[in-house]
């Protein structure tokens, strides 16, 4: 019969399973989409313009709804939260497949987006729970940082596959089984959690200010494309947004059971890691989207050809984050690892601004989708950093928070530099250049703009992170009052 050690060492790692396959779920949708828009639109007489609203109304909720789900994880329980949170997304995800009118979608992708929110929020606030030993806890997390790499290109492939070989409902369909699965371990892996209670953290007004800020502000950058940067719907709005969230951030300042402590951002290293991966993920996720764009539009890749073309960045992305970043960062720390992982992302993204309208797979793209490889070394880092503070009583915020800045920095990349690169292809156009020139102009610019964000969240890390100690291999030994002092120093 197994000890008890050991059926509990079984157990988290089961629950890191479970963890792991959930965001694997809300990532894969995030893509999935993509490619079977379409299909879809053909089928369910989508306008242009209301096709957008199938990844729009699953986004919103999504990054709306994250902050205030990691806290109410914390209040009622993180265990009950991320169980309503698959349940709520499985059956959105059937509501979807079988949906034959374009409002019954959107309809069902605003849930999905919902659920996603309640599941993802808590996912990491219970894994840096389960996970204490920080040894362990950064393979933990290079294992999840691992499939989420993989949820990215797995959706491109297996929307195509699913597009091409059955029909587009089953993009959504597919969720069931996985959902009922990641239901039915969760039950007996993830340890079962009280919560603070809502006395602890009622805060009505600040959770109203902060859901509305969120959801106003990811609204306003989705929009972008249709309303540009400088017109009065994108201004207001956006005003409207910062004066909401600045509202939030003097409630908590003030309210007796805040929403969010802010003892979570005294952190340095915590602060600098929210920032390094909104200017990361801005300009990642706009790699994915822009150098498909590439592809399909210039170099004339179908639909799975474009997935199987990008899928060696998802496998150099996964092998990094799995066997190679957890060994780096116990014997050199986060810091170091990040800001290395940041210096080949940089490197590639300067690549691509030299890729010519009739580029060579071999040797124009895969050298870029072997650089990404840094994405492996970047996100654990990240992950690792920005959950350091989180504590057993606020984990479930701090989570929340982190993922928050994650689909911000992901939808305002999106926003920002495609609305860059179809400026510059229209004058590149109105100045005489062919299609397939203008399109790569404009690709260039917005490669360019990446290169830059790369550069800046490289400076945040080396000017504003502190250098953590590597794990030690030994027992440790007791230091005196001074060793203390400069160990917690180093925490901050």
């Amino acid at each position: 019969m197994p000890s008890t050690s050991t059926s509990f060492l079984r157990s988290r790692w089961a629950a890191l399973g479970v963890l792991s396959t959930t965001m694997l779920m809300t990532i894969l949708d995030g893509s999935i989409v993509t490619v079977a828009a379409p299909a879809i639109q053909d089928d369910l007489g989508f306008s242009p313009a209301g096709l957008s609203w199938i990844m729009n109304a699953y986004l919103i909720p999504l990054g709306g709804l994250l902050l205030l789900a990691g806290r109410l994880g914390d209040l009622i329980g993180r265990r009950a939260l991320f169980l309503t949170g698959n349940a709520v997304f499985t059956a959105a995800s059937v509501l979807a497949g079988a949906a034959t009118s374009s409002g019954v979608l959107i309809a069902a992708r605003f849930l999905q987006g919902v659920g996603s929110a309640l599941a993802s929020a808590v996912v990491l606030g219970i894994l840096v729970t389960l996970f204490t030993d920080p040894r362990e806890r950064t393979m933990a997390i290079g294992i999840f940082s691992f499939t989420g790499a993989a949820g990215a290109s797995i959706g491109q492939v297996l929307g195509g596959v699913l597009t091409d070989a059955l029909n587009w409902h089953w993009i959504f369909l597919v969720n069931l089984p996985i959902g009922l699965a990641t239901i039915l371990l969760a039950l007996p892996a993830l340890p079962r959690d009280r919560g603070l209670g809502l006395a602890a953290g009622a805060d009505v007004a600040g959770a109203l200010l902060v859901t509305s800020g969120l959801v106003l502000g990811i609204y306003t950058i989705v929009k972008v494309e249709r309303h540009g940067w400088l017109s009065g719907h994108t201004l207001g709005l956006g005003a409207v947004s910062v004066a909401l969230l600045a509202g939030f951030v003097v409630r908590q300042a003030r309210a007796a059971t805040p929403l969010m402590p802010l003892r979570i951002l005294r952190s340095r290293n915590v602060s600098g890691a929210y920032v390094v991966q909104l200017l990361t993920l801005s300009a990642m996720f706009a790699f994915q989207v822009i150098v498909a764009l590439y592809m399909q539009g210039v170099l004339g890749y179908g639909a799975l050809d474009t997935g199987l073309a990008m899928l060696p960045a998802a496998v150099m992305i996964g092998v990094v984050s799995l066997l190679v970043s957890p060994r780096m960062s116990n014997r050199f720390g986060e810091r170091a690892v990040l800001v290395a992982g940041l210096v080949l992302l940089t490197v590639a993204m300067a690549w691509l601004t030299t890729v010519p309208v009739r580029a060579d797979y071999v040797t124009d793209l895969l050298p870029v989708f072997v650089l990404i490889a840094g994405g492996g070394l970047v996100l654990p880092s990240l992950t690792g950093l920005g959950m350091s503070s989180a504590r057993p009583d606020d984990a479930g915020v701090a989570s929340g928070l982190f993922t928050t800045v994650q689909q911000v920095g992901m939808a305002l990349g999106v926003a920002v530099l495609t609305t860059l690169a179809a400026s510059r292809t229209e004058s590149l156009r109105a100045a005489g250049r062919d299609e397939a020139t203008a399109l790569t102009g404009g690709y260039h610019l917005a490669f360019s703009v990446s290169a830059a964000l790369l550069v800046a969240a490289l400076a945040v890390s080396i000017l504003v992170l502190r250098r953590p100690r590597p794990v030690a291999p030994e027992t440790p030994r007791p230091v005196s009052g001074a060793g203390r002092a400069e160990a917690a120093e180093d925490r901050r």
